[in-house]
């Protein structure tokens, strides 16, 4: 099941508190560290692909659409 950005940028900014908090274990952190890499990753592929939806759509002239539909 794929994250919301929404959701992936919550559980991102929790995971950095924790590290940032100093009371984990080494382990604790190292484990952290990796869950945030991927958490960011997935954020950038999220983004990556909203940005090439509103590129399609405002390539496509699509914008006259788009301003219409607010």
């Amino acid at each position: 099941m794929e994250l919301k950005f929404e959701d992936a940028l919550n559980e991102l900014e929790l995971t950095v508190k924790k590290l940032e908090s100093g009371e984990t274990t080494l382990e604790e952190a190292m484990e952290l560290f990796e869950k945030g890499v991927g958490l960011t990753k997935e954020c950038r592929k999220l983004l990556e692909g909203a940005e090439l939806k509103v590129t399609k759509l405002l390539a496509d002239g699509s914008e006259e659409e788009f301003e219409a539909e607010e």
